[in-house]
């Protein structure tokens, strides 16, 4: 700042208004005083002005200075006031053999430590690093501490993580009480950012709190509801000193102390205005909200796994209610009747959100507006995801349409200067057409995304039914049966998504219709030509992170050609040097992609998903919507994702209490029964 901006600063109070800020923020010891008298010597430094002296450091010679009187024997006194000194014979003689002996040797030592730092493994993992510019007049309102606006700007700022550059000069405004969305492709950079903004690598106004959901809540003895309690540090404050005082007076001989009388009554007029009576009756609609039971509200957070942690962490956040609220992927860790909960929640939220989230249906609810992060920047647009799309498919069409245009034009002009060029009546005429093709714009084609293409294997056409559970009872211990009397059938053209709360037994009904589970009491019918492809989010987690996509289908399925494997990756988008890469270096999306193909390798004629969209980005979802209606076998399919449910499934089972119904209506009535649920209960 100081090297590219000197001509900027007039004074040392303009250098202080730039820079001030920041050094204060490196030493909080300084006073403003001190930090001002810092900036001055740095001013006076710039302008080549001595710190301890006035005097400048350019000094004007007395009188004319003799070349030709100035002396050259080194022997004698020179004036050091001289502009000139004199040069000293061999002052200094280099030895050059002890000269070659020492490098060779620095070279070796130097050799040595690159040997050793290879050999170790590289236990400090990449960060992301992130750097911006600063606004002057927001500096200076921030170090003065006047800036009282929850309008959050974050300019000119780039995020690097290690050598690849993932934003450069992007700029985001955020204004206070607007809900954001923030999509993109699978690794580009949007959870990055989320990051940076929470551990305060990317300035922010410090008058703002800000919330991550990232990290599930730690597993103690601490009970879900008190957890929740627990984020609203001015009444857990004020409820503790409330216990001391109190237990002070009641172990006092007389029972009666002014000052602690007159704190207490103090203490119940603060809880009182910020209605803390009503806080435990807000924590448990919250909980109740993302899934919890009055019991499960009870119990201990160590009780629960990792994915009701994090619905906890999320309910924390809920209760506390941040400035700024980010959330990544919120509708991962939720059922659909969580899912729309949330939904109706957070579109009466008072501040600012910004979440990034692959689930259409849940931003179109929730946003107010859309940030776009691609090509290394962030495009703003007003509206939910809806109007975005729509809007960046009108912008696309409009700069495609100037690109024909332009290059039109241009190539008239080069038409006329290739078929005048040796002419020399119009040899004038050529230069100006010249010229003006020099001046013209830079001519750029209008960047779009590739699009996602996912293909699965045709397979032959099954007769009749294909599964079938007759009277089917199943229980994991009799105390707590699982299910009572299910009847269900599914044919070859079968589209049917599976929905109902966590917990109600969806993922052990996948197990059953797969034969990994025998029923209790009841019959499993399947086609005996029946193959079966099922995903499970849990796979692309138990892929062995040290191979490569090629190494991987290899170890699988041994015996076929390099091209078989590349082929069946290349169906799902992992083609080229991808498929070289080791397994643990792709993003989460691309795993996936990877599950799928080993999947298709068996050929299946049935497929049975489980939450298969939990890693993917919109339009890899959307490729995976048109690939499932495009495959000739049956599919069942449980998900959360709305979109991909009203696109792919004709019929809608609902798993509850137990039982399994089809739902005439599907999702639409799904929906309707949820909210009426929710309306009935007071969540």
């Amino acid at each position: 700042m100081l090297e590219d901006g000197h001509d900027d600063f007039d004074t040392a109070d303009d250098l202080y208004d730039a820079i001030g800020a920041m050094l204060q923020q490196s030493d909080d010891s300084k006073s403003d005083n001190e930090i001002l008298e810092i900036c001055a010597s740095l001013f006076r430094l710039m302008n080549g002005t001595k710190i301890d002296a006035a005097e400048p450091r350019q000094k004007l010679l007395n009188a004319p200075v003799q070349i030709s009187l100035i002396q050259s024997d080194s022997d004698k006194p020179v004036d050091q006031k001289s502009i000139w000194i004199a040069k000293k014979e061999n002052s200094s003689v280099v030895n050059q053999k002890k000269l070659e002996k020492a490098e060779a040797l620095i070279k070796k030592k130097q050799d040595r430590k690159s040997d050793v730092k290879s050999s170790k493994p590289n236990d400090t993992q990449e960060e992301a690093t992130a750097s911006q510019q600063f606004n002057r007049k927001d500096t200076k309102m921030e170090a003065a501490g006047t800036n009282r606006s929850y309008d959050i700007k974050i300019e000119n700022f780039d995020i690097a993580f290690g050598e690849r550059q993932l934003i450069t000069g992007a700029s985001v405004h955020l204004v206070a009480g607007r809900r954001y969305g923030f999509v993109g492709r699978n690794g580009l950079g949007k959870t990055t950012l989320l990051k940076m903004i929470s551990k305060g690598s990317l300035m922010i106004p410090s008058h703002i709190s800000i919330l991550h959901v990232e990290q599930e809540v730690a597993g103690d003895n601490t009970l879900a509801v008190d957890s929740v309690l627990e984020c609203d540090l001015v009444r857990a404050k004020l409820l503790g000193e409330e216990k001391e005082i109190t237990a002070k007076l009641s172990s006092s001989p007389t029972g009666t102390d002014n000052c602690l009388s007159t704190r207490l009554s103090e203490i119940y007029r603060e809880l009182e205005a910020i209605e803390a009576d009503k806080a435990p009756s807000k924590a448990a609609v919250i909980l109740a909200g993302l899934g919890f039971t009055t019991q499960m509200q009870k119990m201990q957070t160590r009780e629960f796994s990792g994915g009701w942690r994090m619905r906890l962490a999320l309910a924390r956040a809920l209760f506390s209610q941040p400035d700024l609220l980010l959330l990544d992927e919120p509708t991962n860790m939720l059922d659909m009747k969580a899912i729309i909960w949330l939904e109706n929640y957070l579109q009466t939220w008072k501040t600012t959100i910004l979440v990034v989230s692959h689930d259409r249906q849940f931003l179109n609810n929730v946003a107010t507006d859309i940030l776009y992060l691609h090509s290394q920047i962030i495009e703003t647009y007003r509206g939910n995801y809806e109007d975005f799309h729509k809007t960046r498919e009108e912008r696309l069409k409009a700069q495609q349409k100037e690109y024909e245009a332009q290059k039109e034009y241009r190539d008239h002009i080069q038409i006329f200067i290739d078929r005048f060029r040796y002419n020399a009546n119009r040899a004038s005429q050529v230069q100006s057409k010249l010229k003006l093709l020099e001046k013209l714009p830079e001519l750029k084609p209008v960047e779009k995304e590739s699009s996602v293409t996912l293909k699965f294997t045709d397979c032959d056409h099954l007769q009749h039914t294909v599964l079938q559970l007759d009277e089917v009872f199943f229980h994991y211990s009799k105390d707590r049966p699982i299910f009572k009397d299910i009847n269900l059938n599914t044919q070859s053209d079968s589209r049917v998504c599976i929905v109902g709360e966590n917990g109600a037994g969806k993922t052990t009904l996948l197990k059953i219709l797969m034969g990994d589970l025998e029923p209790v009491k009841g019959f499993r019918k399947a086609n005996r030509s029946l193959r079966i492809g099922y995903f499970s989010q849990h796979h692309v987690d138990q892929l062995d992170m040290g191979l490569t996509s090629l190494e991987l289908m290899a170890e699988r399925f041994p015996g076929k050609s390099s091209e078989v494997y590349r082929n069946r990756l290349g169906s799902f988008g992992v083609s080229g040097d991808l498929a070289l890469r080791p397994v643990s270096s792709l993003s989460g999306g691309q795993k996936s992609r990877v599950a799928f193909a080993l999947m298709d390798m068996l050929n299946p004629n049935f497929f049975i998903l489980d939450e298969p969209t939990n890693h993917l980005d919109m339009e890899t979802i959307e490729a995976l919507g048109k690939a499932i209606l495009k495959f000739q076998g049956g599919v069942v399919l449980v998900s959360h994702d709305e979109r991909l449910i009203r696109m792919i499934c004709k019929e809608l089972w609902v798993v509850r209490d137990g039982t399994v119904t089809s739902l005439e209506g599907g999702f639409d009535e799904y929906r309707n029964q949820v909210e009426k649920e929710l309306e009935s209960s007071g969540v």
